[in-house]
């Protein structure tokens, strides 16, 4: 028998999360987010499993693109973080790539280069993200250089990212809506800057294209909500077993450093999951864990294959007994909060050795 440490993979909850993002916005193109592989899901595998309900897919960089080329999708893909040299843009080209431009570094390559047609372009504005974009007094003369460029294919597109849409309290995103909207006064062309929160708190950022991304995995990209209260559901189902159960005394310490010591002669369980696999190593004694469908708390620190659990409320647990790390009943997002960081961490760290399994 194998290692019983699987993430299931459940396609028809993909399905309904992104028939979710038609809801919210039926009269938008969609560009599904399938970067990092997905999200930790396999990006093949949920590029397929949405194809039919999607108009483009979004990556980071054209080794992720190749990826999806090579397993047969034929949709548009668009490099969010554009090309990082010259040299590129031949694979660009040969792949049939959309690339973003948010530098100027960018453009002089892209001008420089003798292409054998041209390559469509979304031009990246920094509405107050300050990450990547050119700034929003330089797109007049970044437009005009590019609509007279033979390398770049007609209409360009614009967009810009959200930076604190996932608090449906702050006004930035007004601020940003408010600046994006002025510059596509002067433009007329196809415009995208909804991600997952602003698809489904912020309507009026909709424009021609959304982007949705945590949310087809169906995680919350709100601050203090899970995916249940948004209508959407888990598709990562992170499982293990137990591989021991210990039944040990009072004043007896678990695990490295001997941080947690158990308060009574009591049984303990040894799950097959560690931070190699994708746990967080920094979970903290009490993160929930479900043993045969039951809340139990992690105890001790997180070693690198294993991790143990107060099994009191189940002392008839046994070897083989299933166990929940998260998913349907056992939110990512709470888990998460638990190790002081965000789902996006954990779904996107799950380890290659962990095998995906496909569940409709």
């Amino acid at each position: 028998m194998s290692r019983p440490t699987q993430a299931i993979i459940d396609t028809a909850a993909l399905r309904i999360n992104i028939q979710r993002v038609s809801e919210a916005a039926p009269q938008q193109k969609i560009m599904a987010v399938v970067k990092a592989n997905g999200y930790g899901h396999g990006a093949a595998n949920v590029a397929h499993t949405i194809a039919d309900k999607v108009d483009a897919f979004a990556v980071s960089c054209i080794n992720e693109a190749i990826v999806l080329r090579e397993e047969g999708i034929t949709h548009p893909i668009v490099l969010l973080e554009g090309f990082f040299s010259k040299d590129e843009l031949a694979t660009i080209i040969h792949h049939d790539l959309h690339v973003t431009l948010h530098n100027m570094q960018q453009v002089k390559w892209l001008m420089d280069t003798k292409v054998s047609k041209p390559i469509d372009v979304w031009v990246k504005v920094d509405t107050g993200m300050h990450r990547l974009g050119f700034l929003p007094n330089e797109i007049g003369t970044i437009w005009k250089h590019l609509q007279q460029a033979e390398q770049v294919a007609k209409p360009i597109k614009i967009m810009s990212h959200l930076a604190c849409a996932d608090d449906r309290q702050d006004r930035k995103t007004e601020d940003q809506l408010t600046r994006f909207t002025m510059i596509l006064n002067d433009l007329e062309t196809e415009a995208s800057l909804a991600n997952s929160a602003g698809i489904l708190g912020w309507q009026q950022t909709h424009f021609n294209w959304v982007r949705p991304g945590i949310m087809l995995y169906g995680v919350s990209p709100f601050l203090n909500s899970v995916a249940k209260m948004e209508n959407l559901q888990p598709v990562m189902h992170f499982q293990s077993a137990l591989i021991a159960v210990k039944q040990l005394r009072r004043g007896d310490t678990i695990g490295y450093g001997a941080t947690w010591q158990c308060p009574q002669t009591m049984p303990v369980g040894v799950i097959a999951v560690g931070y190699a696999d994708g746990y967080p190593r920094h979970a903290p004694s009490g993160t929930p864990v479900l043993v045969n469908g039951r809340r139990v708390p992690l105890i001790g620190r997180v070693s690198m294959d294993m991790i143990m659990v107060d099994l009191r409320t189940q002392p008839n647990a046994r070897i083989g007994d299933p166990v929940t790390l998260w998913g349907k009943h056992l939110p990512v997002e709470e888990i998460a909060s638990h190790a002081g960081t965000i789902a996006y961490e954990l779904l996107t760290h799950i380890n290659p050795r962990v095998p995906k399994i496909l569940r409709n």
